[in-house]
């Protein structure tokens, strides 16, 4: 298979690199998630939240936040918003009553079931260059490294992870690059 420049697609050091096959996916499928869930409040976020939330026994903020690698704060946030819209409520837990379970109502649990099906629609467009027995192997394989990655390492902080990629390599040339990270407040980049 050869590339725009004739180069074979398999030997191309870009196309070879597994992070720009991930970031290529990733990208693609955030545009076609936008377009599908960005009605819910936070978006794709908002989404994976709902789904998230609809899965016995209940579980709290804290839980939800460590397995969608989300930042507690924005979680609360997220689910103030969904709340507000009906789709999610708050009731105590009863194990423990400083902690509050986060449910999906009927209204929410809908919502997630009809972009759901949208999604599948913007998942087989990604797919289409593969025959169904490749896709469902993908999304196997996927899933089985996800899962072993998230177990392996569960995220519970993504700002702290995004600010140690952000930050340059510190320089031997340069020892002045290192004084610019202690306590000089940076421009953020978007990811």
């Amino acid at each position: 298979m050869s590339g725009p420049h004739g180069d074979d697609i398999h030997t191309d050091p870009i196309t070879d690199d597994f992070g720009w096959m991930l970031g290529v996916l990733f990208r693609a499928h955030l545009r076609g998630a936008e377009h599908t869930v960005g009605d819910l409040p936070g978006g794709p976020r908002g989404y994976q939240v709902l789904v998230a939330a609809d899965r016995d026994p209940a579980r709290n903020q804290g839980a939800i936040a460590e397995e969608l690698g989300i930042d507690r704060t924005v979680l609360t946030y997220l689910i103030d918003d969904l709340e507000r819209d009906g789709l999610l409520s708050r009731r105590p837990d009863p194990a423990d009553r400083r902690s509050r379970l986060v449910v999906v109502t009927d209204a929410g649990r809908a919502a997630a079931r009809q972009r759901r099906e949208a999604l599948r629609d913007v998942e087989t467009r990604l797919m289409a260059a593969l025959t169904d027995e490749e896709a469902a192997t993908l999304r196997a394989l996927l899933r089985r490294a996800a899962c072993a990655a998230q177990a392996a390492d569960p995220l519970t902080d993504l700002c702290a992870v995004a600010e140690v990629v952000a930050d340059p390599p510190p320089s031997r040339r340069r020892p002045a690059a290192r004084a610019t990270r202690s306590g000089t407040p940076r421009r953020s980049a978007e990811p």
